[in-house]
């Protein structure tokens, strides 16, 4: 999965990535195993090109990283939340189609 566009986090370099930065990240929970995570994968890649310079896209694997999922209480993937100065503004749970993803991040990309 895997435009260069995109970050990898996990619990060590979430807060760095994400909850230490102004701009708007969007982050993709996700696991190898789901099958609507890797459907969705090819569209978060192409909207990481579509926004990039504008807001930065990252992937965080629910199996790899418990800390910061449970800390968002994500129950369900994949989960997409949209991150602005750090904070939690909106969030979008399971495959989601491009134009939904796309509006989301038009209104502060």
């Amino acid at each position: 999965m895997g435009s260069d566009k995109i970050s990898h986090l996990n619990d060590t370099n979430f807060a760095d990535t994400v909850e230490n930065n102004p701009g708007p990240i969007l982050v993709d929970f996700w696991a190898e195993w789901c099958m609507p995570c890797r459907a969705l994968a090819p569209v978060i890649d192409e909207l990481a090109n579509e926004f990039s310079g504008k807001v930065r896209f990252a992937k965080l694997n629910v199996d790899e990283s418990r800390e910061i999922p449970a800390k968002f209480g994500i129950r369900g993937i994949p989960t997409l939340i949209l991150f602005q100065n750090g904070k939690k503004v909106s969030e979008l749970v399971g495959n989601q189609p491009k134009e939904k993803i796309r509006a989301l991040l038009s209104q502060i990309g």
